[in-house]
């Protein structure tokens, strides 16, 4: 346990990637996979603490949006602000997955004349 407390430790101090946090526990990738895999209490503090640096990100982005940076304010209004039309591209949404046959009418309008 006392392994698993250290990387937790360096991971939250040292969040450059899970490779270098790895490397100053002195553990093994593959032996962090396994651990996150088998112990939820570890998997769920690794958790909070990925959760934490996404906070800390969109803190550092409200920073920026504050200080008018357009790539800012245009990068949350197209992640945030979709459903008020801030997108570059038409998503659509189809309930019970892609249909597998798609069927196109076409209608002569000069037909009847």
């Amino acid at each position: 346990m006392r392994d698993k407390d250290k990387f937790l430790e360096v991971y939250k101090v040292n969040t450059k990637s899970i490779t270098d946090a790895c490397e100053a526990a002195g553990i093994s990738r593959r032996t962090f996979y396994h651990w996150k895999k088998e112990d939820e209490e570890f998997a769920a503090s690794v958790q909070d603490i990925e959760e934490g640096l996404i906070d800390f990100a969109e803190s550092k982005l409200f920073e920026n949006i504050k200080g008018n940076k357009t790539n800012e304010i245009l990068f949350y209004l197209k992640t945030k602000g979709k459903s008020r039309g801030y997108v570059e591209r038409q998503e659509h949404h189809i309930e019970g997955g892609f249909p597998t046959k798609i069927e196109i009418e076409i209608i002569d309008e000069n037909k009847d004349q």
